[in-house]
């Protein structure tokens, strides 16, 4: 099972689920604990082979997928006995989450996108391309840290850029690896959740500065009824650690009733 760490509040309150993305861990929701853990019950989790969560039996799993991680995750949920979260994911977590509410929406009150990906433009296919030519040949930490600098490049991310290169090294190469295998899922599984809006009400938090994402999401929010958009200034790829107050704030009032649209 997963690592995890739950942060009771009492038993009337909501959960919220918290989901990181490749290369992370649940230390980055580090800035979310204080303000959740005051009105709900909180879970974070390590994904496999990130964090607390190098199990062997992961290990010895050579192909990852996406249905596969997102079991991890509700196998923790059903270990948990809890039946119904709000759950929010960073970056690939979001995509994670996603696939959640496809195979169990009935665990699933909200879904909260924080610098969420749902379409690979020029830049993120040429470094699919390029770090598919390169992961065998250099440290996988060489890659990544080109690839934070990429999509964090501004000097205001630079605590987002750094957390990040700091947790991948923590990862082994062969995990690296096996994480970077599911980038061939991507583009069928991003083109499968543009086109089918599900029933559940989506908050898509975005940076203002997050070239590579924000707007293909702008496009999917205007076609999607159940889907909403906020958009934090100041902030990149990473919005709850660059902008983690209005951050907070935004998530927390959706998942209590608020709906817009910016």
């Amino acid at each position: 099972m997963l690592h995890f760490k739950k942060f009771d509040l009492n038993e009337n309150a909501d959960w919220v689920v918290f989901v990181h993305g490749a290369g992370g861990s649940s230390s980055i929701w580090h800035k979310q604990l204080k303000a959740f853990s005051e009105q709900f019950n909180v879970l974070i989790v390590d994904l496999r082979g990130h964090g607390k969560s190098k199990h062997s039996k992961f290990k010895l799993d050579k192909k990852y997928t996406f249905e596969k991680v997102s079991k991890d995750v509700l196998e923790v949920l059903d270990f948990l006995k809890i039946k119904k979260a709000h759950f929010i994911g960073i970056s690939l977590g979001t995509i994670i989450i996603r696939v959640i509410g496809e195979m169990q929406p009935e665990r699933i009150k909200t879904l909260i996108m924080g610098g969420a990906i749902t379409r690979l433009n020029i830049r993120s296919r040429f470094l699919v391309w390029f770090g598919n030519r390169m992961k065998s040949i250099v440290p996988y930490i060489w890659l990544y840290s080109f690839f934070a600098w990429i999509i964090m490049p501004r000097k205001r991310h630079a605590e987002s850029r750094k957390f990040f290169i700091g947790e991948a090294r923590k990862l082994y190469q062969k995990e690296f690896l096996r994480w970077y295998k599911l980038t061939a899922e991507l583009n069928p599984l991003l083109s499968f959740i543009r086109e089918k809006e599900t029933g559940l009400p989506i908050l898509y938090v975005m940076g203002s500065e997050d070239y590579m994402f924000l707007e293909p999401v702008k496009r999917m929010v205007s076609q999607h009824k159940n889907s909403f958009l906020k958009i934090l200034d100041n902030s990149g790829h990473v919005v709850n650690m660059d902008q983690p107050d209005a951050f907070n704030q935004a998530v927390i009032e959706f998942i209590k009733g608020d709906r817009w649209v910016v």
